[in-house]
């Protein structure tokens, strides 16, 4: 396949020097693939974003893992970071279907098996990137084990909303109104929004320092609430996925006992049917568990890497 030089914001990154490529997806969607490579590394971390992310919010993370011997892919989906935008306002997250997230990752597959990086290969995927991850591993992903922190198995709706949610987002589909946000969400994204106190992603400070600073520093990254109809392609696909059998894939789960975006019964009751998967709580733990305070990180990686050396 044909890819091409990408920029990167090494500048709010601040992570290993990294290296990003243009690709291009089998329907012509650009999207943006970043690899940090490492040195004799023991294997490559696929590292799947969550909605509204991009990859250089990943950049402190490859550092982590390459502290730990090794590499790191992470993928703007369609829709966020500098990937094709799929409607006219590019702060409202979009997609037709979320099987288009496996045409993303086709690409990126197809771009790593010509880079030939480092073997064996491991999938970590956070929230958005865990619904998509499940369905890969569904679809026989290439990986030896995988790991997801906040996964969205489903998603986190009150009981008086989750039938208005379904008829709006259903609707919408007959209508010029798909492309319109979802309710109770804003254009701006969450982290220049909301302030730090009492935020639903991270305890620390700092990382919350940081996710802020990307965004003021490069707004062209930055994504806000979803649109009714990537309400309803998700909604269908977590209802589609609940009822498979868990992948034979060896898995960990990390889930912060705060958690309070994604479904948490949703991830108990996968965790509890998937055999070679382990749930890991995080005490105290938001959303992001890898952008969570130094103890908290080191502990999650450091279970990470022993999961990938046990599968090597």
């Amino acid at each position: 396949m044909t890819f091409r030089a990408a920029p990167f914001y090494h500048d709010v990154a601040e992570g290993p020097h990294a290296q990003a490529w243009w690709l291009d997806t089998s329907d012509g969607v650009r999207i943006r693939a970043a690899c940090w490579a490492h040195e004799n590394a023991r294997g490559t971390v696929f590292l799947f974003p969550g909605r509204t992310e991009y990859v250089e919010k990943y950049g402190r993370t490859a550092a982590d893992f390459a502290a730990r011997g090794f590499a790191q892919v992470a993928i703007d989906w369609r829709g966020q970071g500098l990937a094709d935008r799929q409607v006219n306002n590019r702060l409202i997250g979009h997609v037709l279907h979320f099987d288009d997230y496996q045409k993303d990752l086709a690409a990126v597959m197809a771009m790593a098996k010509e880079q030939d990086l480092p073997r064996p290969w491991f999938l970590v995927a956070h929230s958005m990137g865990g619904c998509i991850g499940l369905r890969a591993l569904l679809n026989n992903m290439p990986v030896n084990a995988a790991v997801f922190t906040g996964p969205m198995f489903g998603i986190r709706l009150s009981t008086a909303l989750r039938p208005i949610a379904w008829a709006l987002s259903w609707s919408s589909r007959h209508f010029a109104q798909s492309h319109r946000l979802a309710p109770g969400t804003i254009e701006t994204t969450y982290v220049l929004a909301e302030p730090f106190e009492d935020n639903t992603l991270t305890t620390d400070p700092d990382m919350y320092a940081y996710m802020k600073r990307q965004m003021t520093d490069h707004p062209d990254l930055a994504l806000g609430g979803p649109s009714l109809h990537w309400l309803f392609a998700a909604l269908t696909e977590c209802r589609a996925l609940r009822t498979l059998p868990s992948p034979k894939t060896p898995s960990l789960t990390f889930l912060g006992t705060n958690e309070r975006i994604v479904d948490t019964a949703e991830i108990h009751d996968r965790m509890s049917r998937w055999p070679n998967g382990t749930l890991e709580m995080v005490p105290n733990g938001e959303h992001e568990v890898m952008m969570d305070s130094p103890t908290t990180r080191a502990a999650i990686f450091d279970q990470c890497a022993a999961l990938f050396a046990k599968h090597t």
